[in-house]
């Protein structure tokens, strides 16, 4: 289960908003039941490049484990 302020990673591309899969988010709302997200992805100095509602099954969560990997942002 998914909990607001948790740190997400994308499992698929979403280019129109120039977001590749292991880009990492944070839920802003969890919608009733949890059944879909509200992520935000950032970029490294906090501008928003999307706010996307996501079903649980499109993302994982980051884990205690992970380490970050910076790309530059291609515009959609």
């Amino acid at each position: 289960m998914f909990h607001e302020f948790d740190r997400v990673v994308l499992l698929h591309d979403h280019l129109q908003y120039g977001l590749l899969a292991e880009d990492v988010g944070t839920v802003v709302h969890v919608y009733l039941g949890g059944a879909a997200l509200e992520v935000e992805f950032v970029t490294t100095d906090g501008r928003t490049v999307g706010v996307l509602t996501l079903g649980v099954e499109e993302m994982r969560p980051l884990g205690a484990h992970g380490i970050f990997h910076v790309r530059e942002l291609v515009p959609a």
